[in-house]
C-alpha cells in the first residue's frame, strides 16, 4: 500500500488491523458513532482497544474461560 501511495495511486482500505492502519503517510479516516473523522493512528479506537487487550488479555477473555458470565459491559 505504501508503494502504491508513493506512486500517486489512491488506496481505500477498510481494516481492523492496527498494522495496516499504520502505513506511513496514510490519511486516516475513522468511521464510528461520531460519523466520519480524520484522525491519527495513535488516536484510532482500534489501536486503543488493542493496547488495552495486550495490557490485560484476561479482562477480555475471562467470559470465554469462565463460562460466559455477564461482565457488565455492553455487547458492542
Amino acid at each position: 500500500m505504501y508503494e502504491l501511495g508513493r506512486s500517486g495511486a489512491q488506496v481505500i482500505c477498510a481494516t481492523h488491523s492496527p498494522i495496516l492502519a499504520a502505513t506511513p503517510d496514510a490519511d486516516i479516516i475513522e468511521i464510528g458513532e461520531h460519523g466520519f473523522r480524520r484522525t491519527r493512528w495513535e488516536k484510532l479506537e482500534l489501536v486503543d482497544h488493542w493496547r488495552r487487550y495486550l495490557d490485560n488479555p484476561s479482562a477480555y477473555l475471562r467470559h470465554l474461560v469462565d463460562g460466559g458470565g455477564d461482565d457488565g459491559g455492553d455487547d458492542g
